[in-house]
C-alpha cells in the first residue's frame, strides 16, 4: 500500500492521539518512483479502500478532488473521550443517495440514507483492525443534530440507524454511531454508488468466488458457481444483494459485503500499483473523487499519513463482526441491539481488545448462511 519513501511530508491525518506526525524535510526526489505522492486510505464496504498517487504537478489536482465535511464543529465537546493510546476508529459509510450518476439505481427516494455502515477500529500497534458493521435498519435512539442548513432535528427514541444521515448528514451519523456505543470517531469516510463503481473499474475489478449461484433482480446481479473478475456494475451489485442470499434481510448482504472488503483489500495488495506510475495515479484521481471525508482527512497529506498508518494491515489482520442484533417482535423486518452483548463488543474496542465471541454468538447475524455463498 503506501511506502515510507515518499516526495514531502506526511502530516498526521487530523488526530491529537498518536497518529502518524510528519518528520524530515522535504528533499528533491532523485528516481522517478520517488517523485510519487501516494495516498492509501483503508475502509469496510463498501468497501471503501483507498489509494491515491500524482506527481507533483497531479498533487494540486488530488487535492481539489476530495470533498471534506467539518464534523468537529457540527459535534462540539459533547462527545466520547478520545482514546490516548494511539489506535484510530473511522466510520465508513456507502450513501445511497439517487442524484446524479447514482439515479439509474431507483427511483423515488428523496435524500440519502447510509446504505452500508462500517466502523473501523485500527490498535495501537497499527497491525490489526476490527470492523463492525451496523445493520441500517437496527431501531436506535437518534440525537439531536444541527442540519446542514444550520437547524436542528428533535431526538427519536425508536428510529431506524440509517435514517440519522437522512435527517442531518454525515455528522448526525457520527453522532448517532458515538451515542450508541460510546466510542469516539477519529474520522469520516463516506463512498456513493457510482464513486464505488469508479473506484472497482480503476482497480481493474475483484475477484470472489462464489460457492452457488446468486441471481438478484434487484440488484441486478446474475453470478454462476465459481470464481468471477467484478468489475464496478458487478461489484456494487453483490455488495447491494439482499433477496438473493441468506433469509433475505440486511444481516446476510452485511456478510457479503464483509467479503469483500477482504477481497478488495487482497486485490489492491496484489495489483502492482508501484510498477506503474500511470496506474497509480488513475487509482487516485478516481478514489480521491469518490470520497467524502472529514476535514481533518480532506488533502492527499493527511490520506498519505493514514496509508501509512494502516498500511501493514492485510485482509488476515481483519476482525469482521456485526453488531449483535435480534428481529424487532414489533416488525419482523427491523433489528434491535442486544444490549448486553454489544456493550462487550464496545467495550473491548475501548480496550483495544479483539471482541470476543461472546459478544456476537446469537445475535441474528451471526446466523446467516453468507459462508456458503462466497468464499
Amino acid at each position: 500500500m503506501a511506502d515510507d519513501s515518499m516526495d514531502g511530508q506526511a502530516a498526521t491525518p487530523g488526530r491529537s492521539r498518536g497518529g502518524i506526525r510528519p518528520t524530515g524535510r522535504r528533499r528533491r526526489p532523485l528516481e522517478r518512483r520517488r517523485r510519487i505522492l501516494k495516498a492509501t486510505a483503508w475502509a469496510g464496504a463498501a468497501a471503501v479502500i483507498l489509494g491515491g498517487s500524482g506527481l507533483g504537478f497531479a498533487y494540486f489536482k488530488l487535492n481539489g478532488n476530495i470533498s471534506g465535511v467539518d464534523i468537529n464543529a457540527k459535534l462540539g465537546k459533547d462527545r466520547p473521550d478520545d482514546a490516548p493510546n494511539g489506535s484510530m476508529d473511522i466510520l465508513v459509510l456507502g450513501s445511497d443517495t439517487r442524484s446524479g450518476d447514482n439515479a439509474k439505481y431507483g427511483k423515488g427516494q428523496a435524500g440519502a440514507r447510509s446504505d452500508t455502515a462500517m466502523i473501523v477500529h485500527v490498535n495501537k500497534k497499527h497491525d490489526k483492525a476490527s470492523v463492525v458493521s451496523i445493520p441500517r435498519d437496527t431501531i436506535v435512539e437518534r440525537p439531536s443534530c444541527i442540519k446542514d442548513d444550520g437547524g436542528g432535528t428533535a431526538p427519536a427514541q425508536k428510529a431506524m440507524f440509517n435514517s440519522a444521515y437522512e435527517t442531518g448528514g454525515p455528522a448526525c451519523a457520527v453522532k448517532t454511531v458515538e451515542s450508541m456505543s460510546g466510542v469516539r470517531m477519529d474520522h469520516y469516510v463516506e463512498v456513493d454508488f457510482s464513486g464505488f463503481k469508479k473506484l472497482i473499474d480503476t482497480l481493474g475489478g475483484v475477484e470472489v468466488t462464489t460457492k452457488k449461484p446468486i441471481k438478484d433482480q434487484d440488484s441486478h446481479l446474475d453470478l454462476d458457481k465459481g470464481t468471477h473478475k467484478l468489475g464496478g456494475e458487478q461489484a456494487l451489485g453483490l455488495v447491494r444483494t439482499r433477496h438473493a442470499v441468506g433469509d433475505g434481510s440486511d444481516l446476510g448482504r452485511i456478510q457479503l459485503q464483509q467479503a469483500f472488503v477482504k477481497a478488495l483489500m487482497d486485490q489492491v495488495n496484489s495489483v502492482g500499483l508501484f510498477s506503474s506510475p500511470k496506474k497509480l495515479y488513475n487509482l487516485a484521481d478516481s478514489a480521491t473523487s469518490a470520497v467524502t471525508t472529514d476535514s481533518e482527512l480532506d488533502s492527499v497529506s493527511d490520506l498519505v499519513g493514514l496509508a501509512k498508518m494502516v498500511k501493514g494491515i492485510k485482509s488476515d489482520d481483519i476482525q469482521m463482526s456485526t453488531l449483535p442484533v435480534t428481529y424487532d417482535p414489533a416488525d419482523p423486518n427491523r433489528v434491535v441491539p442486544m444490549e448486553s452483548k454489544a456493550q462487550k463488543m464496545w467495550s473491548a474496542i475501548k480496550k483495544d481488545a479483539a471482541i470476543p465471541k461472546s459478544a456476537t454468538k446469537g445475535s441474528a447475524g451471526d446466523r446467516t448462511d453468507i459462508g456458503g455463498v462466497v468464499g
